[in-house]
């Protein structure tokens, strides 16, 4: 069988029958000088790493779980052929595991003067901001024999935002958003009202709805109707402590709370209402205000997808009085946290009543779905174990909620899938109550 390029080249310089002469080094030279010229000769005709000029180009941003493509620009300047093999580096969560070799590395050729296109495919698999780190380029001769290699910094960032995977519940809430909007508007000066309309005074109207001086222009007796006030103010705090970091299935509370958080946002601003957003643990760690109705979700999506959970127990104190200042009027504040016995108990009870006096407030919590399966489970002793203590836990959450609500808040709590819609169900409670 016969040889071909590197190989037989290799065959041809290299390879002498053993015995038949004495090693020297004279011989050795005799032997390995013309392989020693033509690795020379290969290296020389290799197109230098130095001098080639990369580009980046595409997408900066991509939802979780979604692929996103970020193109690389290789100019070769030199007068040699550029024959390479490249590799883009990006942090290891940039893909899924098991990709990275297949996504990360290229093959390319580019003659002289010439520029090729390489797209690398990102799919990340946790939130924030994932940076290139370098490109590292072997370029080899015409024979393969020698390379030159060397890297490029050619910067790029990916933010990775959340995937608002509860954005499939908003069409049904808001089609009971417009409902509530078209029932028969509400007949009392409740708190937070508005003038909606006049018409004819009806049995059983409250008296002093009646409009005198439109009365009086009319041959019969005119009240005002109102309805819910819109333009109505909610603050969304985020719970970034040591809490939020436990692990509900394969994600951290804190990540189901944004969606629900998300959610919520979008639905509000469709109904009108002002939306903030307060991430808090020690200090603040995310900041939304005063974005218009158009501009709320990007906003708020941009701003949680660095969020991670900090491991250090939440200042409940801190985290109300920036939230009085952050919210000055009256307002809606949910505030999304653990219903964990000891921080509610020891944190947030005592400073509640700050927060209910001044606003109608509204806490959601994220529930362990396996804590309701080993409550069910039954067949052997380690089951009933396992099922006494699942009720444990669940007294104490109901308990914890209960204590909550004694101090004037509405509670939800619900698993990571059921909390978006449960938390959005009771913002319209709360609106047809006229509690908003």
């Amino acid at each position: 069988m016969a040889l071909t390029g590197r190989a037989a080249l290799l065959a041809a310089l290299g390879t002498l029958p053993v015995g038949i002469w004495e090693p020297s080094w004279a011989g050795i030279l005799a032997v390995n000088a013309p392989l020693a010229l033509a690795c020379a000769c290969d290296f020389a005709l290799a197109a230098p790493v130095r001098r080639l000029g990369l580009t980046r180009s595409g997408d900066t941003s991509v939802r979780l779980g979604e692929t996103v493509d970020v193109t690389l620009t290789v100019t070769n300047p030199s007068g040699r052929p550029l024959r390479a093999r490249l590799r883009d580096a990006w942090p290891p969560s940039s893909w899924e595991p098991g990709t990275e070799v297949a996504a990360s590395r290229h093959r390319l050729t580019v003659p002289p003067g010439e520029r090729r296109r390489l797209t690398t495919r990102l799919r990340p698999t946790r939130r924030g901001d994932r940076q290139a780190d370098r490109v590292t380029i072997r370029s080899y001769g015409p024979l393969g024999l020698f390379s030159r290699q060397g890297s490029h910094k050619v910067l790029w960032t990916v933010r990775v935002l959340p995937p608002f995977t509860s954005r499939k519940h908003l069409p049904s809430k808001l089609a009971r958003l417009r409902e509530l909007d078209g029932r028969t508007s509400v007949l009392t000066r409740g708190q937070g009202t508005e003038f909606d309309s006049l018409r004819e005074y009806v049995p059983g109207d409250d008296t002093r709805s009646i409009d005198w001086r439109a009365t009086a222009r009319q041959t019969t007796v005119a009240v005002r109707t109102w309805r819910p006030e819109r333009d109505r103010h909610i603050l969304l705090v985020l719970d970034t402590g040591r809490t939020s970091a436990g692990r509900v299935g394969d994600a951290p509370r804190l990540d189901a709370s944004m969606d629900a958080a998300l959610l919520l946002a979008a639905l509000a601003s469709r109904a009108g209402d002002r939306v903030d957003l307060l991430a808090y643990d020690r200090r603040v760690r995310a900041l939304v205000q005063g974005r218009a109705a158009r501009d709320v979700l990007p906003s708020l999506v941009n701003a949680m997808a660095t969020l991670e959970p900090e491991l250090i127990e939440t200042d409940a104190r801190g985290l109300t009085a920036t939230a009085l200042r952050t919210a000055p009027r009256r307002s809606l504040i949910v505030l999304l946290t653990s219903l964990d016995a000891a921080p509610i108990e020891e944190g947030l009870l005592p400073v509640l009543p700050r927060l209910t006096q001044r606003h109608t407030v509204l806490v959601a919590s994220v529930a362990d779905p396996y804590i309701a399966h080993m409550a069910t489970a039954r067949g052997n002793t380690e089951a009933v174990y396992e099922a006494a203590a699942a009720a444990q836990a669940q007294a104490d959450r109901h308990r914890t909620a209960e204590q909550l609500r004694r101090h004037g808040a509405t509670v939800v709590d619900a698993t990571p899938d059921d909390l978006a819609p449960a938390l959005a169900d009771a913002y319209l409670a709360l609106k047809a109550a006229g509690r908003l």
